[in-house]
């Protein structure tokens, strides 16, 4: 990782650094970024509306060339495409940051005002190995990941196979040494400390959509059951 531009602009200093992947630069403005209601990160992609919910995220994404934004705590990874130039595309990028943060616009909304629940919150029922997994990710793998501009979601774990599916996000999402990253780095890591995780998958993101949302119907049918466990054990007494 190296050091590259630096843009002043009033009391705001951006600076940037090359990142793993040649397609993605991480900017940092010296400031927060995210607050923690967000969670430790969120992965924009131009086809998705999601990121609608950032007007900074909306306005990167009319540069030409420009095809995802990762926004991390203290920083903001770009990702271009491959027959952009980064030479053309920083200045564009500066300015939209330094308007941004210049005027305290709000960098993403979230509806509502609550706060996100993150992708490794421990719940009571976690297994005791998914708890494990989960405190790893969150405290020894993803601030490695974040030094380089990037993040890493925990999705799911197979108690049967001992796979342990992740999503991978800003310079790692498409970084040719991603696959390297997940066997040496995460992989190692896990096996050394779980001995059931046999292996670390990659899922995209409409896999890694699909597997939050049945995981978040799962918990939601047992909150239902417990509140009627709790209403018909209220009503004996």
């Amino acid at each position: 990782r190296t050091m590259g531009t630096t843009m002043p602009s009033r009391s705001l200093f951006i600076q940037t650094e090359k990142t793993p992947n040649p397609s993605s630069m991480k900017f940092l403005p010296g400031r927060e970024v995210l607050p923690p209601l967000h969670g430790s990160g969120i992965f924009f992609q131009k086809g998705d509306r999601e990121y609608q919910r950032s007007p900074l995220v909306s306005r990167l994404f009319k540069l030409e060339g420009i095809n995802n934004c990762f926004l991390g705590p203290d920083f903001i990874t770009i990702g271009k495409d491959a027959t952009s130039d980064w030479l053309a595309l920083k200045p564009e990028v500066f300015v939209l940051l330094m308007d941004a943060f210049g005027e305290e616009d709000f960098i993403v909304m979230n509806e509502g005002g609550e706060a996100t629940v993150s992708d490794t919150t421990i719940y009571e029922d976690d297994d005791e190995i998914v708890a494990m997994i989960k405190e790893l990710l969150e405290t020894r793998i993803r601030p490695a990941v974040q030094e380089d501009g990037g993040d890493i979601f925990y999705v799911g774990f197979d108690i049967g196979t001992g796979v342990v599916k992740v999503q991978l996000a800003g310079s790692c999402s498409g970084c040719p040494s991603s696959s390297v990253t997940l066997k040496n780095g995460v992989e190692n890591m896990l096996q050394h400390y779980i001995p059931e995780v046999t292996e670390v998958e990659e899922v995209d993101e409409d896999m890694a959509k699909a597997e939050r949302e049945q995981l978040a119907f799962q918990q939601k049918i047992k909150q239902d059951k417990d509140q009627l466990l709790s209403f018909e054990s209220a009503k004996t007494e």
